[in-house]
């Protein structure tokens, strides 16, 4: 009885042993990945163009191979999804209360910097990682639904425009434009004469 307890726990301790390195490598393997993004972060440039390159291989393999019209699809709806938080403020005027993250709405109003529901790196990484998942999708024949791509296409296009002229609209609306360029730079009111000692409003 000893003996056949001593080779259960040796299997057991075996199976641990066995898994130690994968969970080592996938250790090692997590903490290399989150260094090189951490190291990308302050270089859009690269990244987007990086992403540009996912994109392009992603749409020459369907194009090839013509098929997973269904998984673009998706594709589409998702980083439509993505832009709307990218281009929307991280706290909404239309309902929440007016504080001191909200966005001025008059010109006597102090200038607060837009802050994003969703900011460019998460934007960014999602989006890549959302090219990435669905070229992966492409090798797999069970995702390749027969659908009539058109008429998936003229639909995305609507919502697409749909979608954007209801952002465009509320940027009008409580004045707010989520890009830097452009943009009318707040310095405040001048100093007066006896008092160039104290900072700005």
């Amino acid at each position: 009885m000893e003996g056949g307890g001593g080779g259960g726990g040796g299997g057991g301790g075996d199976a641990a042993s066995a898994m130690a390195p994968i969970a080592k490598w996938k250790s090692d393997f997590s903490r290399m990945f989150q260094y090189y993004l951490d190291r990308s972060t302050p270089h859009p440039m690269e990244r987007w163009l990086g992403t540009l390159a996912a994109a392009a291989i992603y749409v020459l393999r369907v194009y090839y191979i013509e098929g997973f019209y269904i998984v673009t699809y998706g594709l589409g709806i998702y980083i439509l999804n993505l832009l709307i938080g990218f281009l929307s403020p991280k706290i909404d005027p239309e309902f929440e209360a007016l504080d001191g993250a909200s966005l001025p709405t008059k010109g006597s109003d102090e200038f607060r910097p837009f802050v994003r529901r969703l900011p460019e790196f998460k934007f960014w990484y999602a989006i890549t990682k959302a090219f990435c998942v669905a070229f992966l999708m492409t090798f797999f024949s069970i995702f390749d639904v027969p659908v009539f791509w058109p008429i998936l296409l003229c639909y995305w296009i609507v919502l697409f425009v749909l979608t954007m002229k209801r952002q465009i609209m509320h940027m009008i609306k409580y004045k707010y434009v989520p890009f830097s360029f452009g943009k009318q730079r707040y310095t405040g009111k001048k100093p007066a004469a006896g008092s160039s000692g104290l900072p700005r409003d």
